[in-house]
């Protein structure tokens, strides 16, 4: 299994969302998804439209803890799956697959390979599907700083986990070390 890290520079996401958006609308949703909410992509591709177009709240059971979740969508993203769902059936998968011309959703190897494409041409390593999550959960506590919030949003048992798991740990012992001299 790789260790995949977020991606912490706002101008190499929006590299990404132009890159992915000149490949495909669907591969560019997939990863402004991911990035603001937070929900794992085995999560992510199990919806429908109608789980979140005209929604304020995408309402689901995580697949990994089988939690109950409830995650706001915001302005800016509600916009966006208004424009992306314009035209599909309410019942269709929110990501359809291109191979079988939309009978199924696309598989996580298929958006592992779609995101390991464009950080390639972006210059970033380490990227994965996790990379989603860890991304909204990075940026989330650069802005509030409030692990505790985070931790809940994850369903992490911990702090410091999070802590870890977004990569905050490293970028703290990164400043430490760079500083350190004998």
């Amino acid at each position: 299994m790789q260790f995949v890290q977020p991606i912490r520079d706002p101008e190499k996401i929006e590299q990404m969302k132009q890159l992915l958006l000149s490949r495909s609308k669907r591969d560019w949703f997939i990863f402004v998804f991911g990035i603001n909410t937070g929900l794992r992509i085995g999560d992510i591709l199990r919806l429908k439209v109608k789980d979140v177009r005209n929604r304020t709240h995408i309402s689901l059971i995580e697949g990994k803890t089988r939690k109950k979740k409830w995650v706001p969508i915001n302005a800016d993203l509600s916009r966006v799956i208004q424009d992306y769902t314009k035209g599909m059936k309410a019942e269709a998968t929110l990501f359809p697959s291109y191979r079988t011309r939309g009978e199924t959703g696309i598989c996580r190897v298929q958006v592992y390979r779609i995101l390991n494409w464009a950080a390639d041409q972006c210059g970033l390593e380490e990227i994965g599907t996790h990379t989603l999550r860890k991304t909204f959960g990075y940026h989330f506590y650069q802005k509030t700083k409030d692990v505790a919030m985070l931790q809940n949003i994850f369903n992490h048992a911990y702090p410091s986990l999070t802590m870890r798991y977004i990569g905050i740990n490293q970028d703290m012992i990164d400043d430490a070390v760079s500083g350190f001299t004998l």
